[in-house]
């Protein structure tokens, strides 16, 4: 298990555009939390300097207990398993072979270039591809299984990394409703019978009051709630959904209808 530690975090790009404004926070070992908010509220931007993928422009950020720095890049890394929203398969690879990507962490640089795994490797794969049923597809091509298998094969992944945390960045926004309530299934079991501690990007409001121990709402790039599914009624929607100006506008309207 780990924890994940977020200190004054900003993050304004090079286009002046300020994603992230001040955000401050503490994401506990074990954990199953959600975050919730309208597209361009930083959730995608915060998963990525969590990762390491980005740097923030003020404020820190560290996983159990290490910096977020580029002195401990690579092992905050092999730490934190991605899903994300668009699968991020090589097509062309078999499914057994993408998943051993996340144990390229353990190989030397030329072995991680000719794609060259020890029986040890091949062994946690297919151990990750049986948690989440797919030991059967091992050697088809990633291209032909179905966008639900995809983002199966994405989560063994990251489960042959081994990680301490898993963070997943919109991992059901393009599959139908049975099987995102599959995925979001498969990703509480594994941070219940693991202890990994998983954060989760969300515009499901259902899905993440039925599956989230937490629920931390963004808007604007700042913390506008944190709390339990209990907690998030409709005047904590209408904080995380509101956009100046659309105080009676439908869409807002129909998101309150979750409340």
């Amino acid at each position: 298990m780990a924890s994940i530690s977020i200190n004054g975090v900003e993050k304004r790009f090079d286009n002046g555009f300020h994603a992230l404004k001040g955000v401050s926070t503490e994401i506990a070992p074990g954990s199953f939390t959600v975050i919730l908010g309208p597209s361009g509220a930083g959730k995608s931007t915060l998963l990525r300097l969590i990762n390491g993928l980005e740097t923030p422009t003020r404020g820190s950020l560290a996983v159990a207990g290490k910096p977020i720095d580029h002195a401990n890049l690579r092992a905050i890394r092999g730490e934190v398993g991605m899903v994300f929203q668009h699968f991020n398969l090589v097509d062309r690879l078999s499914v057994v072979t993408n998943v051993l990507v996340g144990r390229l962490k353990t190989r030397s640089w030329l072995g991680s270039i000719l794609y060259l795994f020890k029986r040890e490797d091949m062994d946690i794969a297919h151990e990750a591809l049986d948690r989440v049923g797919l030991v059967d597809k091992s050697w088809q091509r990633a291209d032909r299984l179905s966008g639900g298998q995809q983002q199966r094969v994405g989560i063994a992944r990251a489960l042959a990394q081994q990680p301490r945390v898993i963070l997943a960045d919109e991992p059901v926004a393009s599959l139908d409703p049975v099987t995102s309530e599959e995925i979001m299934q498969l990703l509480r079991e594994i941070c219940a019978r693991d202890r990994i501690t998983v954060l989760v990007n969300l515009h499901q409001i259902d899905l993440a009051k039925r599956f989230a121990d937490r629920i931390i709402g963004l808007n604007a790039g700042k913390v506008v709630f944190d709390g339990t599914p209990a907690q998030l009624d409709r005047t904590a929607l209408a904080r995380v959904y509101q956009r100046e100006g659309n105080q009676d506008d439908e869409q807002l309207q129909s998101v309150l209808a979750y409340a």
